[in-house]
């Protein structure tokens, strides 16, 4: 039987990638995409995230908008961020435009809905902001308890991507962070960057996904290369040509957990520091007297990542 799950998305070039190998992965049903501002505005992220399903041939699959500013920061506006990031981040990624339509409920209420009535067991998978989940929390004391299983993107303990100490997805939103850790949710899988610095993949492969010839390889190999040209100008990886596909690597690992290396480790995330707001604090140590609340990975596997994208993307 599938794996269901849901994804919480700001639809840029790794998101895209992530929708593609979780809506067509034969293992796996995508249940729905919900979108949050992030990336880019939130109108594009819907977009992005329409565009890409349509192109692949999965329109059926809904996308709920969702929250399209931090819960409480003003002064993290998207565009700052996305100078940063060496044109990996487009406002709208090139493909066609979309025939399907978003969906008229918004991406909180479709969120506390869903697991409230859920009869089977569905991941939830936030490879952007945490906002919309932390205003679930918010809004429903019981959505907690209702989802079993949490896989995110985000933070870092050796490097940052946007500061010297923050991940974007944490930095973008680090109060909405903070609540999701801080809920006790009853399994929560952090992918750092540490994790999907491992994963990278080259030139030569996104070019080999491109002469699969399928919808799904091409938008891959698009959506790779530009990846790796803004890596490439901005933060070049150990092996040059090459770039992290961050969000597509907790969309295999619902397949393949041996993906993963993951310490159980307290996290916890930095609200007020100067220099260091939205840092993922990782407790590796055990300095401190808080307990473990995340299955936090440390190192990737790359041949399982670029294996299963090949092989799903060719046969779509």
């Amino acid at each position: 039987m599938p794996r269901k799950l849901i994804l919480d998305v700001d639809t840029g070039t790794d998101d895209a990638v992530a929708i593609t190998l979780a809506a067509l992965h034969p293992e796996l049903e995508l249940i729905a995409v919900t979108t949050v501002n992030g990336n880019v505005e939130i109108r594009y992220c819907t977009d992005n995230s329409l565009r890409t399903l349509d192109f692949i041939g999965r329109g059926d699959i809904p996308v709920y908008e969702g929250c399209p500013k931090p819960l409480v920061r003003a002064d993290f506006p998207i565009p700052r961020a996305v100078k940063k990031d060496g044109g990996m981040h487009v406002n709208v990624l090139p493909l066609p435009d979309p025939v399907s339509r978003k969906q008229d409920k918004g991406a909180v209420e479709f969120l506390i809905e869903t697991f409230r009535n859920a009869t089977e067991e569905i991941v939830l998978v936030p490879v952007g902001p945490l906002t919309n989940i932390a205003a679930a929390i918010a809004a429903d004391p019981d959505f907690v308890k209702n989802v079993p299983e949490v896989v995110i993107m985000g933070g870092a303990h050796y490097t940052g991507n946007i500061t010297a100490s923050a991940e974007f997805n944490i930095w973008a939103d680090p109060e909405a962070a903070a609540v999701v850790f801080a809920a006790g949710f009853r399994k929560i899988t952090l992918v750092p960057l540490d994790a999907t610095f491992q994963a990278l993949v080259s030139g030569a492969e996104a070019k080999a996904l491109e002469d699969l010839g399928t919808n799904a390889g091409i938008a891959a190999s698009r959506f790779i290369a530009q990846r790796i040209k803004g890596y490439d100008s901005t933060q070049p990886m150990k092996t040059l040509g090459s770039a992290p596909v961050h969000d597509a690597v907790c969309v295999a690992y619902l397949v393949r957990p041996d993906l993963l290396e993951t310490k159980f480790v307290n996290v916890q995330i930095e609200t007020q520091g100067i220099h260091t707001v939205g840092r993922t604090v990782f407790d590796v140590n055990k300095r401190g007297d808080a307990a473990p609340n995340c299955h936090v990975a440390f190192g990737a596997n790359k041949d399982i990542f670029i294996n299963m994208m090949m092989d799903v993307f060719k046969r779509a």
